[in-house]
């Protein structure tokens, strides 16, 4: 079957995948060629699972190896893969991505590691079976606008605070946490809130996120109807999950859409997120802009209407701290591999260090 036979993509048997004009014209060079267009549903050692016209195939990634692991197939990526006669059949090119969410990895390596490519809507799943971890929120959140993609933040487990008026401070306090974000709070269990979920999830990929324990695996059975996802309970003595999913795969919603589940992180580094820090931080960003100097620390220089915030209680100091924290964490991991920026800050220290000195002097 080719692809040149599907010249609208509404009949085009990926469409349920989120095929679209758009990715039929990226795809026209390579449809020339003979190649199949597929989606990437499941990558495992050196080889991945593509959904294409012809049914879902396992394809060898060897010529899609760069040395850039930013490069690498993810799931999620739009691909061309050889038609059906070869043995392996291989991915011989990625389409480009209109969106990636990327995290560092925990190695020493200065690495990103992408979690899913061309995502419309990052799901962060927290769960309110414990102490809210909002320092943790504003860090998926910092990645996820970074991605491109659309945060929201969905309260899982509504069912553990029976209380509405408990609940409704919980939601506040992440609301806060997460300005521009559509916040859920929705219960597996016992369905609440489901159908706002599924009717924002209906169109478009989504990816879901969130630390092990998180409800994960039973928000996605919920979403696609079925046990697809196997399920363990927390651990009681700390609250935290087991690593259910292991694996990312795509999958499609029946009521529309496709989902990409992805194991639990416990580990969320940034990777050369400063736009998404200024979004989630918004309102530090604004208050920034009125400070006196273009250049403020906001830490004790006179006009900082950043400060200012603080002492009127306008801005808290948790929100600002954390802030400073994730700030600082993406500046290092950016100067990493930059060695230029990495000049910079290091010049910048030795400037603060020097003023402090001379201000302790005074």
């Amino acid at each position: 079957m080719s692809f040149s036979t599907f010249p609208l993509p509404s009949a085009h048997p990926l469409a349920g995948y989120g095929w679209d004009a758009g990715w039929e014209t990226e795809f026209a060079p390579y449809a020339a060629q003979g190649l199949l267009p597929g989606r990437v549903v499941r990558v495992d050692r050196g080889q991945c699972d593509v959904v294409t016209p012809d049914g879902t195939v396992r394809a060898d990634t060897e010529f899609v190896v760069p040395r850039d692991p930013m490069k690498v197939v993810c799931t999620g990526d739009w691909v061309a893969v050889d038609p059906d006669g070869g043995d392996p059949r291989y991915v011989r090119t990625l389409l480009p991505r209109r969106t990636a969410f990327v995290r560092s990895t925990s190695s020493k390596r200065s690495e990103g590691q992408i979690l899913a490519a061309n995502v419309d809507h990052a799901v962060v799943a927290v769960s309110l079976g414990g102490e809210l971890d909002l320092g943790r929120v504003e860090r998926f959140l910092a990645l996820a606008w970074e991605s491109g993609a659309q945060p929201v933040v969905v309260l899982t487990k509504a069912d553990l605070v029976p209380d509405p008026v408990g609940l409704s401070y919980l939601v506040e306090d992440v609301e806060t946490t997460a300005p521009g974000v559509t916040v859920l709070t929705v219960s597996a269990h016992d369905g609440t809130g489901l159908d706002v979920l599924v009717a924002l999830v209906g169109g478009g990929t989504s990816v879901l996120l969130g630390q092990s324990g998180a409800g994960k695996s039973s928000l996605a059975n919920a979403l696609l109807g079925a046990d697809v996802m196997g399920v363990q309970a927390t651990r009681d003595v700390d609250g935290k999950g087991r690593h259910t999913t292991t694996t990312r795969n795509l999958l499609t919603l029946p009521g529309g859409g496709v989902l990409i589940d992805t194991p639990g992180l416990r580990g969320v580094g940034l990777w050369d997120a400063e736009t998404g820090v200024g979004q989630v931080f918004a309102e530090i960003e604004e208050l920034a802009g009125r400070c006196r100097f273009h250049d403020c620390a906001h830490e004790s220089e006179p006009g900082c209407a950043v400060l200012a915030a603080l002492e009127t209680g306008e801005l808290s100091v948790r929100r600002l701290d954390s802030y400073r924290k994730l700030v600082r964490e993406n500046q290092w991991i950016v100067a990493k591999t930059d060695a230029r920026l990495r000049a910079e800050i290091r010049k910048d220290w030795k400037r603060k260090g020097a003023e402090g000195r001379a201000a302790m002097e005074a």
